[in-house]
């Protein structure tokens, strides 16, 4: 199920903007809009679904990217990037009152943008703030989507929804969480803990520092671990008691 990700840009020098919008699309971004005025992102904010905002601090009317940012803080639940070419303390300074979700001046690679806008929708957290609009669980964007029965998981700009039953074990690999399931493996930017939230508490356990487990899928136990599929699995001592305990009882 592909959902690429909807940027909005807002930059009012239009050869900038039309290379930022060649190197978003060429890595599988979607353009809601290419607008130069804080009135036009208004309307498009107003109109349109926006994942994101890439905004230029200088633009060309009396109100500047600051201040769109302020009206996207006040109005809707969606992370926004300053792209500017002012890193002076002054300007760094008043943008960070409207509490960007990244901040890269230019000029810049794809790379730096791309890095900028994943680790801003990572970082992201689509709760809905007083105030300003929130997403259902079907209208959330799928980067952090969760439904009853599955989970949304990005690989390669596809969004792949994986049913909870489907996933055998999620181990924790630096920042990232790599989730297995029956047929295929998924890299997951995520701490441990907080992805462990997302899943169902009577099917899935801490069984370790670094791994979650769905109990369905185990396949064997022992003193120290655990057998899913081909997988040896180090256990905790708690976790050798509660299945332990489950399987008595």
């Amino acid at each position: 199920m592909e959902q690429p990700i909807k940027i909005l840009i807002v930059e009012d020098n239009v050869i900038i903007a039309d290379d930022m919008q060649s190197m978003l699309e060429e890595i599988g971004y979607e353009i809601v809009d290419n607008v130069i005025v804080y009135e036009q992102a208004e309307e498009v904010l107003r109109t349109q679904q926006v994942d994101l905002v890439l905004i230029d601090i200088i633009l060309a009317s009396d109100k500047t990217g600051i201040d769109l940012g302020k009206h996207i803080r006040e109005n809707y639940d969606i992370p926004f990037i300053f792209v500017t070419s002012n890193s002076d303390r002054a300007t760094v300074e008043n943008a960070k009152t409207v509490k960007p979700n990244g901040y890269l001046v230019k000029p810049f690679e794809q790379q730096d943008l791309y890095t900028s806008i994943e680790i801003a929708l990572s970082n992201f957290s689509y709760s809905g703030k007083s105030g300003g609009p929130s997403y259902s669980q079907e209208e959330a964007p799928m980067s952090n989507a969760v439904l009853k029965d599955s989970i949304f998981v990005k690989k390669q700009h596809l969004y792949y929804r994986i049913q909870f039953s489907d996933i055998r074990f999620i181990k924790a690999d630096n920042v990232y969480l790599e989730v297995n399931t029956v047929d295929k493996k998924f890299l997951v930017r995520s701490p441990l803990k907080d992805y462990l939230e997302k899943l169902p508490k009577n099917k899935f356990y801490r069984a370790h520092k670094s791994y979650i487990v769905n109990v369905d899928h185990i396949d064997a136990i022992n003193s120290k671990d655990i057998m899913i599929k081909d997988t040896l699995i180090p256990i905790s001592k708690d976790f050798k008691e509660f299945i332990i305990s489950a399987m008595n009882s």
